[in-house]
């Protein structure tokens, strides 16, 4: 049996579409339809139902793919393994949300860059979740980090890490509210004490649906946040800014606001028992663990992720 249809069956079956199959192959669509007709005429059997939208495997065809699919990534590790001593360097593409990317990710990978006979170019690009998975998918990126684990076959997911969300605003407002702040930060209260103070504190977050803002007072509060945005700003980092600035109060991850917090720029205008987190899932497409350098880079982000919770 060919070795390039089933290399094809394979891809099919983890894209669920012949387009998406077609462009990580770097082929026609008409190309791969045939590929795939030539193998089922070879073995007598429906491998795929076609659909208005992608195609479904038969059971022949799962059985084919649980089959054939390890030993393919294996010829794919050993081809890849071979490749390590050429004097290029393979690039990694990462992608990912931008603060978490430039925080987080690229100072644990730059460690693994340079020309060390092991190393790998770098190149990075930001987006939310639902355009860097499918970036992913479409071949465009080897790496991908998100806060949505993602469906199907094409694309397997690794617990990253947790990160917890704080409630912060600028000192000036802690005082507004009435917070009995008394070393720099304002004492605990009951939650349902805390909602009403903060109704009349702008808020300043990444989106107009407030997403930061929304999901914080759902999670502590049981309600939704009162004040509309006054400074939407797609970047974590510049709504921090803004709020140490004095325009309004902010739900942050605590890693991006550990170094305000600690020098008095902002405070934190609730302490719940039960934090809201949020996870972050790093995401390959599936069987691209066996090309070295995104398996390092991978190995690399879990053992680094160990420290940032």
């Amino acid at each position: 049996m060919d070795l390039a249809l089933l290399r094809t069956f394979v891809t099919v079956h983890r894209a669920g579409s012949f387009t998406r199959a077609a462009a990580l192959l770097g082929l026609s669509q008409p190309a791969v339809t045939s590929q795939i007709r030539t193998l089922e005429r070879q073995l007598g059997r429906p491998l795929f139902l076609r659909q208005a939208r992608g195609v479904t495997p038969t059971s022949i065809g799962d059985e084919l793919a649980h089959k054939a699919a390890p030993h393919l990534d294996a010829l794919v590790e050993i081809t890849e393994t071979g490749l390590e001593d050429d004097s290029s360097l393979r690039t990694l593409h990462l992608a990912g949300p931008p603060e978490f990317i430039a925080e987080r990710a690229l100072p644990a990978l730059t460690e693994l860059t340079g020309e060390d006979g092991q190393g790998f170019a770098l190149r990075a690009s930001f987006g939310n979740a639902e355009e860097t998975l499918e970036g992913l998918a479409a071949g465009h990126h080897d790496l991908a980090i998100c806060t949505a684990r993602p469906r199907g076959a094409l694309l397997t997911a690794s617990t990253l890490c947790d990160e917890e969300h704080v409630l912060v605003a600028a000192p000036r407002w802690a005082e507004h509210i009435g917070s009995g702040e008394t070393d720099g930060t304002p004492e605990t209260v009951p939650a349902v004490k805390r909602a009403p103070a903060l109704e009349n504190i702008p808020v300043v977050e990444v989106h107009e649906s407030l997403p930061f803002a929304s999901r914080y007072w759902a999670s502590v509060f049981d309600s939704h946040p009162a004040a509309p945005g006054t400074v939407i700003v797609p970047d974590l980092r510049a709504v921090l800014a803004c709020t140490v600035a004095g325009a309004g109060l902010a739900v942050l991850p605590r890693y991006l606001c550990t170094v305000a917090l600690e020098r008095g720029d902002v405070v934190a205008l609730h302490e719940p028992t039960v934090p809201p987190l949020r996870t972050y899932f790093l995401v390959v497409r599936t069987g691209t663990l066996a090309m070295p350098h995104i398996a390092r880079a991978h190995e690399w982000l879990l053992r680094a992720a160990a420290d940032w919770c």
